[in-house]
């Protein structure tokens, strides 16, 4: 059974400005909650109930509001850099946490994702295919429409249009082992993932709702989403 989760939530959000200038970029609100909530909501509909979360920039306003996490029905723990890690070196001293001694495989997730991915789904394949890494999959979505021209005439515009590439979702299931390849200090991405073994690494592909909240259209995207769904 897979109930724990570091949540990379060391983020300035400099882009999110003014939104960013007195908490860190998980502590923005999306429909009154912070977007750090949202998440830990939704890891908790699927049975997360124990949480390590990395934190770097203002962690002081994520402890105040979230505490200990009991008054939310959870368990939380937090690895506080002094100095920037990176990502990967973010995770690796998060392995230390004393709530994940013994602990197999944790769901490790960057704190500024929106969405409502199964992740059960994404649990049980990695657990049965035993792998170390398991990566979310969404589809690239463009940014700007796309038109469509034939003979030098413009026919039509496609808004928003489905790439034919898959990126990576920023979710992802870690079995322990993985801990001796991840770097001190630098990003699980391109100093880890390379040196996997493929027969380990495995995609799971989703194409529901998923936002990374980098700029503040993306906070609008994923405010609209929350009030419909």
């Amino acid at each position: 059974m897979v109930d724990c989760a570091i949540i990379l939530a060391g983020g300035k959000g400099e882009r999110l400005r003014p939104f960013t200038n007195d908490r860190p970029k998980v502590m923005v609100e999306i429909s009154g909650k912070p977007i750090l909530l949202w998440q830990i909501e939704w890891l908790k509909s699927h049975g997360i109930t124990k949480f390590v979360i990395t934190a770097s920039y203002k962690h002081e306003v994520i402890e105040e509001y979230l505490g200990d996490g009991s008054k939310f029905g959870i368990e939380i723990e937090y690895s506080i850099e002094e100095s920037p890690l990176g990502r990967g070196g973010g995770i690796k001293k998060a392995f230390k946490a004393k709530m994940l001694e013994g602990v197999d495989d944790v769901i490790v997730t960057n704190g500024d994702i929106i969405t409502k991915l199964d992740l059960s789904q994404m649990i049980n394949l990695h657990t049965q295919q035993k792998a170390l890494v398991t990566m979310l999959l969404v589809p690239y979505i463009s940014r700007w429409g796309l038109v469509k021209v034939e003979d030098d005439h413009v026919i039509g515009f496609d808004e928003k249009p489905k790439l034919p590439y898959w990126i990576n979702g920023g979710i992802y299931v870690f079995n322990r082992e993985i801990e001796k390849l991840l770097p001190n200090i630098g990003d699980h991405e391109t100093e880890t993932f390379p040196k996997i073994n493929q027969e380990r690494f495995l995609a799971f592909k989703d194409e529901g709702f998923w936002r990374a909240v980098d700029v503040v259209k993306d906070k609008s995207e994923a405010e609209q989403f929350l009030a419909t769904s």
